[in-house]
């Protein structure tokens, strides 16, 4: 499954709020983006992670962006993080458990694992974000919407 698209060459996965786990469209508003997230456009592929901080459980869904629109940046103040809303539309639903906890042990930065992509991107700064992810990561992260699919084996 081909999980980046030629625009942009990217996936994406979102950590935030999400009020309804089971919905099959999702607004997001006002949402921050770091690692490339800023670059998220319609049909790109994401994945979403219900907010742990927020009572979700991590990893619950993987959607087709509908729309994406970047907010304009408030003149006159110097440093501010990109900004887009973005809805997505239901494609899969996680079949397995991928949330903070089962990413924290992934902690050396430079080991090339997508588990320690994925927790340094949500989880050092552990504000709610969009954020672009590897070629690698996408395919891992699509492992848990297939039954029975090999995940990586651990070191």
């Amino acid at each position: 499954m081909l999980l980046r698209t030629p625009e942009n060459g990217m996936a994406y996965a979102i950590k935030t709020e999400i009020r309804d786990p089971e919905a099959k469209n999702f607004v997001f508003t006002a949402q921050k983006t770091m690692y490339g997230g800023k670059r998220i456009a319609e049909g790109d592929t994401i994945f979403l992670f219900a907010s742990e901080n927020e009572g979700g459980r991590g990893l619950i869904a993987r959607g087709i962006v509908t729309s994406a629109e970047a907010i304009a940046k408030v003149p006159g103040i110097a440093r501010q993080t990109p900004l887009v809303n973005v809805s997505v539309n239901r494609t899969a639903t996680a079949r397995r458990q991928l949330g903070r906890k089962d990413l924290k042990p992934f902690d050396d930065w430079r080991d090339g694992r997508s588990e320690t992509e994925l927790n340094f991107k949500f989880y050092r700064q552990a504000t709610d974000k969009i954020v672009g992810i590897s070629d690698e990561t996408a395919a891992f992260l699509d492992g848990y919407f297939r039954p029975n699919a090999p995940t990586q084996a651990a070191e």
